[in-house]
């Protein structure tokens, strides 16, 4: 039965994501929606260690983004959005008893993880080369969670990080970085149908890209043990939440976008 929940589930993320992707408008909202979906799970978390944080310093972020993402304002209208948004974080705890200071420092920490990560993402989800960061950054981290996972049960001795992931292993990273540089060779070949990108860049993309991933999975899993939870909620049936689902991929698309950048591209 969870099996099946899995695979619905999967097909359906997947028919929204190709449904939205096409139009810039139809992306920035999927992207932003997800995020918003991402602090509700990382603010219901914590609750549950009697941490009231500013819950609309969060969402109003994510909201006042979307709409700076949509019109295409410059830098510094989302460094001065972000800087409004940690002062607005800080100052919540002075206003308001409940929040107190270790309320507004884990406002400030919610901004910081899961909010900005999904704010980059919908400044990137609106550049010339969006589709192909995408690409590099999602390919990528999936073909080396995937060959991680085979790796580690193969040849797996070296625990990475037991007290983090008990089951992941150094020899499982190894495997799943080096079979991420395919998905940049296929990537190389399937951009030469639109803007092709050089086969070099690709390659290094999606080789820092799997590295990022794996150091998001490990970081989101560092803090599910902190909090003492499996999964950070059930929205998504056999899947759990957003944040479960997309911890790598909030380090490993900015960081494509981030190799791109310093290869010129």
């Amino acid at each position: 039965m969870q099996l099946k929940q899995r695979v619905i589930s999967a097909v359906v993320l997947v028919a929204i994501c190709l449904a939205c992707f096409p139009f810039e408008i139809s992306r920035v909202l999927l992207v932003g929606i997800v995020g918003i979906f991402c602090a509700y799970e990382y603010l219901n978390n914590m609750k549950k260690m009697d941490i009231r944080c500013t819950e609309w310093v969060l969402y109003g972020y994510l909201a006042v983004q979307i709409f700076l993402t949509l019109t295409h304002c410059g830098l510094m209208a989302y460094i001065a959005w972000f800087s409004a948004a940690v002062y607005l974080a800080l100052f919540s705890g002075v206003l308001h008893r409940e929040v107190s200071g270790k309320g507004a420092l884990y406002t400030v920490a919610g901004l910081s993880y899961p909010c900005f990560p999904y704010a980059l993402m919908m400044i990137i989800s609106i550049r010339a080369r969006w589709l192909t960061t995408f690409l590099l950054g999602c390919l990528s981290c999936w073909t080396c969670d995937t060959f991680a996972l085979f790796g580690g049960k193969l040849f797996g001795k070296h625990k990475i990080a037991p007290e983090v992931s008990p089951k992941k292993t150094v020899e499982g990273c190894i495997c799943g970085a080096v079979f991420s540089v395919l998905a940049g060779v296929i990537i190389y070949y399937v951009s030469r149908l639109y803007t092709p990108i050089p086969f070099l860049p690709c390659v290094v993309t999606a080789f820092c890209c799997s590295t990022a991933g794996q150091i998001g999975d490990l970081a989101e899993s560092l803090i599910k043990r902190y909090i003492g939870v499996k999964d950070f909620s059930n929205i998504i049936p056999g899947h759990g939440g957003f944040m479960d689902r997309t911890d790598s991929l909030m380090f490993s698309i900015p960081t494509a976008y981030l190799c791109l950048y310093l290869f010129g591209l």
